[in-house]
């Protein structure tokens, strides 16, 4: 199961404040991404409406068997990053899940850009990226998935979590994170803009541009004066919103 990039939940209480975190209402479609044993798969089933639970190691088929028994529950055999999530139907409205800490950023980036249905997230991630997503500009924790993710959610810290609650022990902290949609998010042009922005973060934000798109200096410095910032204005000094800004102006 290590191989695979998920320590499993081991203390109920824990796995009871999840749900409880979660604040789910009777007519809830869930999304778990990484259900494992299934211990938190079911607290989630008895509480939800409906629940879609994907899980990529088929060695946990038996430990399974009792959550994909209940009527109101989809067992997904698969990598969640391969997953048309699109097409679960009912459409999910809610996330709540102890995600593969290896894919966690992708994955959460991916819901939020692929599944507008889904309005709120409660996640258990590594510490540092729970830090890194709620990071505010200027951080140096600050980069291109903090402002992805904040130009379409409020993102929250909930609470820290001891390594100890899981089997096998974690060699990092971990926290559980709060997602609620507040808008649609980056389009296409807006997110590869920020990736960009944030290819070269010793660069100015303008000069990153170039890099990745040659003949961009000049419009890039003009749109940022426009929009009363410095033309030589690092990534990290924008906010989410004037991403989106500068990602209107350069496209006239």
């Amino acid at each position: 199961m290590v191989r695979l990039g998920q320590n499993f939940l081991a203390d109920p209480n824990l796995l009871d404040a999840i749900v409880r975190d979660a604040e789910l209402a009777s007519g809830d479609v869930v999304l778990e991404v990484g259900a494992g044993e299934g211990v938190l798969s079911g607290r989630l089933a008895a509480a939800a409406a409906h629940l879609h639970t994907v899980e990529i190691d088929r060695g946990l088929e038996e430990a399974l068997a009792p959550v994909a028994a209940h009527p109101n529950v989809d067992l997904h055999w698969g990598d969640a990053m391969k997953l048309d999530l699109a097409a679960l139907r009912p459409a999910p409205t809610a996330m709540v899940a102890n995600l593969p800490y290896s894919v966690a950023t992708p994955l959460i980036l991916r819901t939020i850009e692929q599944l507008p249905s889904l309005r709120r997230w409660t996640v258990m991630v590594q510490r540092e990226i729970a830090d890194r997503l709620r990071a505010g500009p200027g951080s140096r924790t600050y980069g291109s998935p903090s402002a992805v993710a904040q130009l379409a959610c409020e993102v929250e810290l909930v609470r820290a979590v001891d390594p100890a609650v899981f089997k096998p022990r974690p060699r990092v902290d971990s926290a559980i994170l709060r997602l609620r949609r507040t808008g649609p998010g980056a389009d296409a042009e807006t997110r590869a803009l920020i990736r960009a922005a944030f290819a070269h973060r010793r660069k100015s934000l303008a000069r990153s541009l170039e890099h990745s798109s040659p003949g961009s200096l000049g419009p890039a410095r003009a749109a940022l004066a426009e929009l009363g910032l410095p033309e030589d204005a690092r990534a990290e000094a924008l906010a989410p919103q004037q991403f989106a800004a500068l990602s209107a102006k350069l496209r006239g």
